[in-house]
């Protein structure tokens, strides 16, 4: 309930977006779905990512959007490739190691507008993308001052393993249902690549992840693709201030994803683990749910 409840009975109201298509260096595009606050000229920006088969229009981005907003930030949620209603022009997709394309996002916004402090927060594979992108030893602009990734699995595989019990499987099948739709859409596009029966004949995540998401993306199996984009092991290279917050009955989350370890050691890691919140519920009573609340106050007061 901690999960399903937020997820599918909320209906955050109030937040007017505006779409921008961003064009990429290799042909294809990303939409970002810009929220404003009443501040003029604020110089506060959030970009908010999404997790698997997300949005921007997904409730949790719109409360966090609308929180922020209401308190002095604009927001720009990130639809990563093939998740904003149309599909993308490339064989590629988005990934949950695509950190090059949270880069490119980012510098576009550093070269087309004037803030000053840009915070990035991530819910769920797009946390994870986050902390990648983080933790990889790029050269950050000063501009990136704090970080959030919410419910985040910081190891993929232990992920997908917890993900594949049976306590998860209307999740699971929900999300093979949706992925594979989206293949079958592809596949028009690129039938010389993809067949129906390949796409018909997957059963599980790891199906679709070794025939699609690992080859689209570089990767020799789904395995290697887990082992090299999971977010964990960059995390000890983090400088920018992070929240990780990760419930303890998020049931999608195995030990693993509970990076107590790394946080201990890096001075820059902030891991907190409520007893309740589920996958990226964090249900309160009111408006605004805890982490929503929890993130803007690190945001400006980071500890």
């Amino acid at each position: 309930m901690s999960t399903i409840y937020p997820n599918l009975l909320r209906k955050v109201k109030g937040v007017s977006q505006k779409r921008e298509r961003v064009e990429l260096d290799d042909g294809d595009f990303i939409d970002l779905d810009w929220s404003y606050s009443a501040v003029s000229n604020s110089k506060k920006l959030t970009v908010i990512i999404h997790g698997l088969e997300g949005n921007g229009q997904r409730q949790y981005m719109l409360g966090l959007a609308r929180h922020l907003n209401h308190n002095g930030w604009d927001s720009a949620a990130i639809n990563l490739r093939n998740c904003s209603g149309e599909v993308n022009r490339l064989y590629r997709s988005y990934n949950a190691g695509a950190s090059e394309d949270l880069d490119r996002i980012i510098k576009h916004i550093l070269t087309t507008y004037t803030y000053t402090n840009i915070s990035i927060c991530g819910f769920s594979l797009g946390g994870n993308i986050m902390l990648k992108y983080l933790g990889e030893g790029r050269s950050l602009a000063s501009e990136i001052k704090t970080a959030a990734a919410i419910s985040v699995p910081c190891d993929l595989y232990d992920s997908l393993s917890e993900i594949n019990k049976p306590k998860n499987y209307i999740y699971q099948q929900r999300f093979i249902n949706h992925l594979k739709a989206k293949l079958y859409d592809r596949q028009i596009q690129f039938s010389d690549t993809l067949t129906t029966s390949d796409i018909r004949a997957c059963k599980s995540l790891m199906d679709i992840d070794n025939l699609y998401t690992s080859k689209a993306h570089g990767y020799e199996n789904a395995m290697e693709y887990y082992s090299k984009c999971s977010s964990r092991q960059f995390l000890k290279h983090i400088e920018v201030p992070s929240l990780i917050l990760n419930a303890k009955n998020d049931s999608f989350l195995g030990d693993l994803c509970y990076p107590f370890d790394e946080a201990k050691k890096n001075p820059n890691l902030f891991l907190e683990t409520p007893d309740y919140g589920g996958h990226v519920g964090f249900y309160l009573p009111n408006r605004v749910y805890y982490n929503e609340l929890r993130t803007l106050n690190f945001f400006e007061q980071p500890n």
